[in-house]
């Protein structure tokens, strides 16, 4: 198993669409920050055959400090969450 990072991203773009390096780690970061920025502002982005991304509510909650037991408020969170296409989900099972 590999780990592909945004350089890498940018590198393959850039071989399979004949745009420079540059403009292919532009754009690679340019679709991150869109993507982030408009989910912060509460919108949902759905990519087609990719998959949705959107925001998840968590609720305050009570934990427990594992280092010493101590009980603890866990304060209310927002998550970035992601769900896969259908054509996404069949193109990793093949």
């Amino acid at each position: 198993m590999t780990t592909v990072n945004k350089q890498d991203l940018a590198k393959q773009l850039s071989e399979e669409t004949g745009l420079d390096s540059g403009q292919a780690k532009l754009a690679v970061e340019k679709a991150f920050e869109i993507i982030v920025r408009r989910v912060a502002a509460g919108d949902d982005v759905n990519v087609t055959g990719f998959g949705k991304f959107s925001r998840s509510e968590r609720q305050a909650r009570q934990g427990r400090n594992p280092a010493t037991g101590e009980t603890m408020q866990i304060a209310a969170s927002k998550a970035l969450k992601f769900s896969p296409a259908k054509a996404a989900k069949e193109a990793v099972n093949a």
